[in-house]
């Protein structure tokens, strides 16, 4: 059974950092789409970060590009996301994805495998 599952969250002030993680199993992460996303209360789902292709750079939404990094540790079968310099903006729940495929998978529907989510909540 497929499992993606998410760590690394909790409460920072504003400035701080934090890493997810999120270890996939039943399932290898590389060719395939893997992404972060995140939801605020009364908003949409939208990408933060996402590896789609081994030769291509990452994509990273505006808001965060420059203060996050998405990486991935194909021997351990696990994704990261480094946040830096954390903003009360930046507080969602973040939910790691895996696609079936690769390509340029930035929305939602395109993930076949979810996480439950991590809780991410910076002060100011």
């Amino acid at each position: 059974q497929v499992q993606v599952v998410e760590s690394g969250g909790g409460s920072v002030q504003a400035g701080g950092s934090l890493r997810l993680s999120c270890a996939a199993s039943a399932v290898t992460i590389s060719r395939r789409c893997m992404g972060w996303f995140r939801q605020a209360p009364g908003k949409e789902r939208e990408v933060v970060a996402v590896i789609y292709e081994a030769s291509s750079s990452p994509y990273y939404a505006a808001s965060v590009k420059g203060r996050f990094t998405i990486s991935q540790d194909s021997a351990k079968n696990t994704v990261y996301l480094q946040m830096n310099s954390l903003k009360p903006e930046d507080t969602a729940m973040y939910h790691c994805a895996a696609a079936d495929y690769w390509g340029f998978c930035l929305r939602p529907d395109q993930y076949k495998y979810w996480g439950q989510g991590t809780q991410v909540t910076v002060s100011s």
